[in-house]
């Protein structure tokens, strides 16, 4: 499992997203090939609306500690609630990955 996968299934793990991108930057920095250091991960979800920005930072931050134990060595977080995401984008932003694609279900993703 590379460590994008990691970081999705953590994330859906522990936060009710509605939307959610992972974004592997390692390549616009002076990395090695491979290294999966540099991401950018952008989040919608209701709990984010009663959260300050530093606050959702550290959420996400926290739930992603064992990824920075290991070797990430930056993870630039846009975290918004619905309303945010509306406000600033016009479109109500897609279904998050489903966290169990290799299960045996029927791999749809419930409403946000």
């Amino acid at each position: 499992m590379n460590r994008a996968e990691r970081i999705e299934l953590a994330l859906a793990d522990a936060i009710e997203l509605a939307h959610l991108e992972i974004l592997d930057e390692s390549s616009n920095h002076s990395v090695p090939d491979g290294a999966e250091s540099h991401f950018k991960v952008v989040a919608v979800a209701d709990e984010f609306g009663t959260l300050t920005r530093i606050a959702r930072h550290r959420r996400i931050n926290g739930l992603l500690q064992s990824e920075f134990d290991g070797g990430m060595h930056a993870l630039a977080v846009h975290a918004y609630s619905h309303e945010e995401w509306e406000a600033r984008f016009g479109t109500a932003p897609l279904s998050p990955p489903c966290a169990n694609a290799g299960d045996a279900g029927d791999g749809e993703v419930g409403e946000p």
